[in-house]
């Protein structure tokens, strides 16, 4: 004897059949969807291509020394003047050229002063960032008052300084410089004159 299924019957057990992984998956939550999180950058630092003209000023302080077969003398005073040159970036290395000129007073007693120094600088430094640390040398003429009667002399001076660069043209540093000269024509009987400067500089490239 032969039973038949009813076919509402068989249709339900069917759609039951298959729905069921469906709603199984269902019930399981969701994987969390994984945050990835970018690497820091780190800042580089910001080099600056010193290659170009530039000029600007300085202020600073003089200590002159007068010595010779009647004795040593010394004193000091304030300078300021201008500068005016030009650099060469060769990657970290940085050469340049300068002349700068000093209006001083720096006077011993009634006897001598130094009125002026004018310069003709070379310079050579490296490049840290913003920053640029170089060696300076070259001629350095002066004009002093000694016992009353205007003397000029040639020497060399050798120093050193730092430029920072406050924005793409305004620069701020220091520099620091020993000056020798020799006796100015014979005014200094048997003997020379030196010089120390240490200046504050602000400069412009265009």
């Amino acid at each position: 004897m032969k039973y038949r299924i009813p076919l509402v019957a068989s249709t339900t057990a069917i759609v039951v059949a298959l729905s069921a992984p469906a709603f199984a998956g269902g019930l399981a939550e969701p994987a969390p969807t994984p945050v990835i999180t970018p690497a820091p950058v780190m800042p580089v630092a910001t080099r600056i291509d010193w290659t170009g003209p530039y000029i600007g000023v300085q202020l600073g302080n003089g200590w002159l020394n007068f010595d010779s077969d009647l004795g040593e003398a010394e004193a000091d005073d304030l300078l300021y003047g201008v500068h005016a040159g030009y650099n060469f970036d060769f990657g970290n290395f940085v050469l340049g050229g300068e002349i700068d000129h000093d209006q001083a007073d720096i006077a011993i007693d009634d006897v001598a002063s130094l009125d002026n120094v004018t310069r003709a600088k070379l310079r050579a430094g490296v490049g840290f960032g913003q920053a640029l640390v170089y060696g300076t040398a070259g001629a350095a003429h002066a004009n002093a008052t000694i016992g009353g009667v205007s003397e000029s002399d040639t020497g060399y001076f050798y120093g050193a300084g730092v430029q920072y660069m406050l924005t793409d043209r305004v620069s701020i540093g220091g520099e620091v410089l020993q000056h020798e000269w020799g006796d100015f024509g014979g005014a200094v009987p048997d003997g020379d004159v030196s010089a120390t400067t240490l200046s504050a500089r602000v400069s412009m490239r265009f």
